[in-house]
């Protein structure tokens, strides 16, 4: 549904009004407005459904604004790619106005995502950060912690960014041992999802713990524990990848029986 081909050329289309991580209503009750004539201040975004799409980028959103969490739980998993390519181009815009290496100002170029200093030439694209998110099981028990960031309740997989010189498999091992003191033995490969929170790339794995005594760091970590997976927490939502991790596992097991 959605292909990513700027459409630069075109003079028209749907836009997404978007600032602070907040999306503004549009038409039928989706993030879209109606087709309408464009603006130089606009970013050409994708093609969406076959209508092309722009992002406005605004300085204060509206009071009825949705937050992009809430937008991706309300739509359908089909808009998860237009709602996170929206969001991480809008990131990248607001963060890249100035030139990294001189600190002149920076001017968007038309033919793809990238910005350009017109005194040094530096050029430079949206800012992706790969991390892993693992699901660490020992028989059909899922290992579930919580961030002190989370809702009261909520658990949820391990995740933690890919460091410099590291491969996706030696970082879910670190982060594992790091975050609850578990070594794993196998560790296997689920699928990606892109994470506009604001430009992560989450590489999803399966890990096997070597055992289940669990000693937490206490600062990234404010709880752990192992679940049945007949008994579980309150889960994260259904749009993100640690919950598919979650489910899979359920769905293995016959969790859900």
């Amino acid at each position: 549904m959605l292909r990513r081909e700027l459409p630069s050329q075109e003079a028209a289309g749907r836009v997404i009004r978007l600032a602070r991580g907040r999306i503004a209503p549009g038409s039928d009750d989706g993030p879209l407005q109606a087709f309408q004539p464009w603006h130089d201040g606009l970013q050409p975004l994708c093609w969406w459904q076959e209508e092309p799409v722009a992002l406005s980028l605004e300085e204060q959103p509206g009071d009825d604004w949705p937050d992009a969490r809430q937008w991706l739980a309300r739509l359908p998993e089909s808009w998860f790619a237009l709602v996170a390519t929206a969001l991480q181009v809008a990131a990248w815009l607001d963060n890249h106005r100035f030139c990294g290496r001189c600190g002149a100002p920076a001017e968007r170029l038309d033919a793809e995502f990238a910005m350009q200093c017109g005194q040094c030439g530096h050029r430079n694209y949206p800012r992706i950060s790969p991390c892993i998110i693992t699901l660490v099981t020992h028989g059909e028990s899922l290992l579930l912690a919580r961030s002190p960031r989370f809702p009261p309740g909520r658990y949820s997989t391990l995740a933690g960014f890919i460091e410099p010189g590291e491969a996706a498999e030696e970082a879910v091992r670190r982060e594992v041992f790091e975050e609850v003191g578990l070594s794993v033995g196998r560790v296997s490969y689920f699928r990606s999802q892109p994470w506009p929170f604001p430009h992560s790339l989450m590489l999803g794995f399966f890990a096997e713990a070597a055992s289940r005594r669990i000693r937490i760091d206490g600062v990234e970590i404010a709880d752990a524990a192992w679940f049945n997976p007949r008994r579980l927490p309150q889960l994260p939502p259904l749009y993100s990848i640690s919950r598919a991790l979650i489910e899979t596992h359920l769905n293995e097991v016959g969790g859900r029986g």
